[in-house]
């Protein structure tokens, strides 16, 4: 999978945390960064899914990327926000904004994700 990171990572380890974040998703893989029983990922189809289990499960239906491009990868405070486009097996693509947010400063655990 080719994937082109955003520039505004360079010295921010929280955009590179978001970016990851995003970028396991648009691959239809489980974030390393922060995922629990209680974590919430509003989609943008529409569901609300709770929990690890949940969000394992739900991995498991996206169309994995042959290609992720992030534009941009911002974050402040306990929020974080990537943008950008991943392109599929068969030559579509897919735009995507993923915005996280964080039970803490530290950014090691996510309280919710909303996708769209």
């Amino acid at each position: 999978m080719k994937i082109n990171g955003s520039r505004d990572c360079g010295n921010s380890p929280k955009n590179r945390i978001v970016q990851d974040i995003a970028i396991a998703i648009e691959a239809g893989n489980m974030p390393e960064t922060g995922i629990d029983d209680s974590t919430v990922w509003h989609r943008g189809d529409g569901r609300k899914l709770k929990g690890a289990a949940s969000h394992r499960s739900a991995l498991d239906e996206v169309l994995p990327a042959v290609s992720i491009t992030v534009n941009h990868a911002i974050s402040h405070g306990k929020a974080g926000a990537a943008n950008g486009v991943s392109v599929l097996a068969d030559g579509r693509t897919r735009r995507f904004c993923h915005v996280v947010e964080f039970t803490s400063l530290k950014a090691t655990t996510i309280a919710e994700i909303n996708s769209y």
